[in-house]
């Protein structure tokens, strides 16, 4: 899928998270909900750093791009390293090790454990990396006409200010995670529900998707996970933009409502 619907994806994800867990009588505080569907929008655009025309490849300039061509070639390597004789050959490392279930795992337990142990400054560069993400994706018409430094400005100043409401008692900084010291411990889960997000929405798309390496599916390590070829759609087509679009909005809308207790 492209850059809006995956965003859209994630945040719905997250909306729909907040409604189960008003329903099984553990609530997101309104700042959990609101950063965490951020943040999930966000994440759901990072699997794909191994492919440098993406959205994510521009968000951040130069850093961005440099940080996709490294990602590509790592990607690749470690599919030419793994793939079995039944793999096709392949010539670069898009949908390969990102698009995986243990990248996903793997960025969510980083994330978490820089926002434990890095204090205010990780949490605030997390929330700044993924705000950016988040207008990129769901805002990417207003982005594309603006200069990356106001998107970043935009990110900057919405991280801040949503870091202090969250610091604030009964805000959620310790949502779901109460220990001494794991304030912030849950910042991985929609960053990992993101990932996922993304990766079964390019399931859905032509090429499938090798979301259970590296666990084989038959001869294959890198089985492209996917429904049947005629429920299948090219990214970017009216099914996406007309159906899916749609249906994410709509699908969140509820989740947000539910988990707000509103319905």
């Amino acid at each position: 899928m492209m850059g809006p619907a995956h965003s859209l994806s994630g945040a719905a994800a997250w909306l729909g998270v907040g409604a189960a867990a008003a329903a099984a009588d553990h609530p997101m505080p309104w700042p959990v909900l609101v950063v965490g569907a951020l943040i999930c929008a966000g994440a759901a655009l990072a699997p794909d750093l191994d492919h440098k025309s993406a959205t994510i490849s521009r968000a951040f300039g130069p850093i961005s791009r440099g940080v996709c061509e490294i990602v590509d070639k790592l990607s690749y390597a470690v599919y030419k390293a793994t793939r079995s004789a039944a793999d096709p050959r392949r010539s670069g490392g898009h949908r390969t090790l990102t698009h995986t279930w243990l990248w996903a795992v793997l960025t969510g337990v980083g994330a978490s454990a820089l926002a434990i142990s890095g204090g205010r400054w990780a949490v605030l560069a997390l929330l700044f990396v993924h705000l950016v993400l988040a207008v990129e994706g769901l805002l990417w018409r207003a982005a594309r006409m603006s200069s990356d430094v106001l998107v970043w400005l935009l990110g900057a100043t919405s991280a801040w200010i949503l870091a202090g409401v969250l610091d604030q008692p009964g805000n959620g900084s310790d949502w779901l995670f109460t220990g001494p010291g794991q304030e912030y411990m849950w910042l991985g889960l929609p960053i990992v529900l993101g990932a996922l997000v993304h990766d079964v929405g390019d399931a859905l798309t032509v090429s499938g998707c090798p979301i259970l390496w590296p666990v084989p599916v038959g001869r294959k390590r890198w089985y492209p996970v996917g429904p049947p070829k005629f429920l299948r759609f090219r990214a970017g087509s009216w099914v996406e933009l007309k159906v899916l679009m749609p249906a994410f909005m709509l699908l969140g809308g509820l989740g947000g409502a539910a988990a707000l207790g509103f319905i």
